[in-house]
């Protein structure tokens, strides 16, 4: 279906064309030019920056090529020493931070358990705290020389993996330690 054009649009659209001709053919608008403005006035210690900045042979370093800071993936393990003795977690948590530690392992979830259960509550002869996984693997740790070498520091766990019977190990980065 073809619409035909009343005069009335026909009349428009030539006004249009015609307003439209006469703004191409109008000199653009300039804008004001800092430059050449005379209320502008530039001190004396400006002028000296600028011919200073020019006459400076150093590189304004691009940041866009500038090496950005590598950032280590994490990479978490995880342990149960839950049913061990105090002697065999030690051993066990030794050899498993020696064996994160070179697989390039950020961080290290130790769960212990809270002791709730140890039968070493009952014996009176025996610390309390020191007989309980919880206390007793931490103070292993940072006891053992070749461990703390390793190690950035121990904090407690976040309740979502394990809480107060759990704890952190944040390792060292390997490759920067040679």
């Amino acid at each position: 279906m073809i619409k035909k054009i009343s005069d009335k649009d026909k009349e428009d659209w030539e006004n249009f064309l015609k307003n439209k001709e006469k703004k191409i053919n109008k000199e653009p608008v300039k804008n004001k030019d800092v430059r050449h403005d005379n209320n502008l006035k530039i001190s004396d210690k400006d002028k000296e920056d600028w011919e200073n900045f020019l006459k400076n042979k150093e590189q304004i370093p691009n940041k866009d090529f500038v090496n950005k800071k590598i950032t280590r993936r994490e990479k978490i393990k995880k342990i149960d020493l839950h049913g061990y003795t105090i002697e065999e977690a030690n051993k066990v948590v030794e050899k498993f931070t020696k064996k994160c530690f070179n697989d390039s392992v950020t961080k290290i979830i130790v769960i212990t358990g809270k002791g709730l259960r140890s039968k070493n509550i009952d014996n009176p002869y025996l610390s309390k705290d020191l007989s309980i996984l919880k206390y007793s693997v931490p103070e292993f740790i940072e006891s053992n020389l070749s461990l703390t070498k390793m190690i950035i520091e121990i904090t407690d766990a976040k309740i979502n993996d394990g809480g107060s019977g759990a704890f952190y190990i944040h390792l060292k980065n390997k490759d920067k330690m040679k």
